[in-house]
Order: structure tokens, then sequence, then C-alpha cells
């Protein structure tokens, strides 16, 4: 079983911030199994359901977890789903919409290569396809995570070169996080994923002054000469969480515009 290291009992390690299991697949007629053992987990944040082909995978998952944790409503366990087979890209936008604890797509290139008789290559253009659909599909509906493949590149210069520019063309095809097999490819791909220093300045003055603005009651101001409105101040306070998340010293940059008023 897949949650055999996930008793319970077992506190989450201090130095993880979210925690998820990844489950057999439901056709593996072991996931109730699975699910049964792992729920109760107080400390679990997220559910790895892997080969989800269609959307009834996710509404069984969905319908144990209900039945199982209905008092968990304050703070819902997230499903992330692993896509594998061309089956599941062509029913991409009814797997997005299976249920309202799925918070994001992961894409699993092995799996689909074997599926598609595919040779992966440097380029990865045999994903692109795959790749461009799940992150479309996930922006569509709504999803907050989109991961892209493995690099099985992780040694020496080489490899953190190779990974560099796959985390560069995966962020470009719209994905926001990749999957890491290694220690070594986690700060990488988080610094490589993370807004840039100039957008989280920026982001930061905004949400700062929009605090400001909203003591003095006003609802739209302006920042440099552009005006900050709803819209602007939500995408800012997004930009700095993730920023926060990817370990970016938010507090510092706050302390520097600490005397930024709202124009």
């Amino acid at each position: 079983s897949s949650s055999s290291s996930s008793s319970p009992t077992h506190p989450r390690p201090p130095s993880t911030t979210e925690l998820s299991v990844r489950i057999n697949a439901v056709s593996s007629g072991l996931a109730l199994e699975d699910l049964t053992t792992i729920l109760p987990a107080t400390h679990l944040d997220a559910i790895v359901v892997p080969k989800v082909n269609k959307a009834s995978d996710l509404h069984f998952v969905t319908d144990i977890i209900r039945h199982t944790l209905p008092e968990r409503r304050h703070n819902p366990l997230k499903i992330l789903a692993l896509i594998e087979s061309a089956e599941a890209i062509t029913n991409l936008n009814e797997i997005c919409r299976a249920s309202p604890f799925l918070s994001g797509l992961i894409f699993a290139a092995e799996d689909f290569a074997l599926d598609l008789s595919l040779t992966r290559t440097p380029s990865l253009t045999e994903f692109l396809y795959a790749r461009s659909a799940i992150a479309t599909s996930a922006r569509a509906h709504g999803l907050p995570s989109t991961i892209d493949l493995v690099c099985t590149s992780f040694r020496g210069e080489e490899g953190q070169r190779v990974l560099r520019e796959e985390c560069l063309q995966g962020k470009g095809l719209g994905f926001n996080g990749k999957q890491c097999i290694h220690p070594s490819q986690v700060e990488i791909a988080q610094r490589t994923f993370a807004p840039g220093e100039k957008e989280v300045e920026w982001a930061v003055r905004v949400v700062a002054g929009d605090e400001k603005a909203d003591i003095k009651g006003r609802g739209a101001w302006t920042l440099d000469g552009k005006m900050i409105d709803v819209p602007v101040v939500g995408k800012a306070k997004a930009t700095v969480e993730r920023a926060r998340l990817c370990g970016m010293d938010i507090d510092a940059i706050r302390e520097k515009w600490k005397d930024q008023e709202p124009e």
C-alpha cells in the first residue's frame, strides 16, 4: 500500500509546510484501503491520486472524503490528480470539474510516454500538446496548481543546466511548479518558478499601500501613477504569498517601504 508510511499518529515533520500522500490508483482496487488508513491524519493537507483517466476516478475519492471527514470544512483536504494517459488528456475538462477538492494537476511524463509509445527527448517536444492542454485546462477551471514533469537530470553542472531549462520551458507553458526527484533540484525549481524580485517588490508595495488605503476608506488609489483597484490587489496578494512560500524575505521588503503612503 502507498500509505504504509503515513500513519495517522505520525506527526508532521517540522520542516514540512504541506504534507501530501500518494495513494494507489482507483483502478487498482486498493484506493479505498489507502484512504481509510490515511484520512484520520489531521496533519494531512493533500492526497495525490495517480492514473486519473476520467472524472469518475475523482468522484470515488471525493465521496470517500465527504463520508469520512464531514466535519473538516474549515480546512478542506486537497486533491492533486496525476495525468498519465491519452485518455486523461481527452477528458481534462471533465476531470477539472470532477471535485470541489481538486487543487491541481500533475503531469506524469514517463507513464504518458509509455501509453503513447513515445521516446523522451531532450527537447521535450513530444510532450508539448499534453503539457499545454494540462496547463490551459487547469487555468480555465481555476485550479491553483499545475505541476510539470520530472527532470531526470540532477547531477553536476550539466544536470542543473538541464533542470533550469526545463523549469523555464514549463513556466513558459503555464505551469507553476515542478516535480523533484532529488533534494538538489528543489532550490533551482523554486527559484525559477518564484516571481521575480521586482515583481515581488511591486506586489508588496501594493498590498501594504492597500492596507493603508483601506484604513482611510479609499476604494481605489494610485501607486507610481498607476491605478490600483481590487483585481490588482488580488493579484498582488497572490504574488506575495507565492514569494513567501518560495522563501523570499517579504518582511524585509515591507520594512523598506513602510513609510510609503497611497497616492
